[in-house]
């Protein structure tokens, strides 16, 4: 299982996240409470392993200054958030992942217009695009059509359903952010007990 720790947003919470387990964390350059500067991820990315992926989040960012954040932050992928076309996914040479807000169905037939490394399935947008901790009905990403090597699930996840979502969803990776917060800032306690969670019975 692939675990995600969105918003990052220090060099203890990444390093926290990192050596409890985590495969990937991610980065805001999007409009919200978790934004960093592509220079604070830079920094922050410096002080990770290696084999932790750095993962810019964006939403309807234009392309060319998309490249160059992604540039002075060290991304390893890029997450989209907004209403990028699949030809806007052409013009990037890292790896995608585009999410989808699900709130029916029907949300979930755009997928095969992207030609992206993961689909990311997430509750439908509130005050931002992502983040906002709230689940969707999970039973909506059962359909067959859906690769499940090449899916994550967020939305209102946290160390106490996250076995329930995998054992419903069969994702390849799960990606957290409020889920593993206290008073709105990353708590390291659960960030590993969502790792644990999320890893256990691999």
């Amino acid at each position: 299982m692939i675990v995600k720790i969105c918003g990052i947003q220090s060099v203890e919470a990444g390093q926290t996240a990192a050596e409890a387990g985590a495969d990937m964390i991610g980065f805001v350059f999007a409009d919200s409470r978790r934004r960093v500067s592509p220079e604070q991820a830079a920094i922050i990315g410096k002080e990770l392993p290696a084999h932790v992926k750095k993962v810019g989040v964006f939403v309807n960012e234009p392309i060319d200054s998309l490249l160059a954040i992604a540039k002075t932050a060290g991304l390893d992928y890029i997450q989209l958030h907004g209403d990028e076309t699949p030809d806007y996914i052409k013009a990037i040479s890292k790896p995608v992942i585009k999410a989808f807000s699900v709130a029916s169905e029907n949300d979930l037939d755009q997928l095969a217009d992207y030609a992206c490394d993961y689909y990311l399935l997430d509750s439908p947008a509130e005050a931002y695009r992502g983040g906002n901790g709230t689940a969707f009905d999970w039973s909506l990403a059962n359909s067959e059509s859906i690769p499940r090597q090449k899916l994550f699930l967020a939305g209102g996840l946290h160390a106490g359903n996250v076995q329930h979502a995998i054992q419903e969803v069969c994702p390849i990776g799960v990606d957290v952010s409020s889920g593993v917060e206290t008073d709105r800032q990353k708590d390291p306690i659960k960030i590993k007990q969502f790792i644990t969670a999320s890893k256990k019975g691999q």
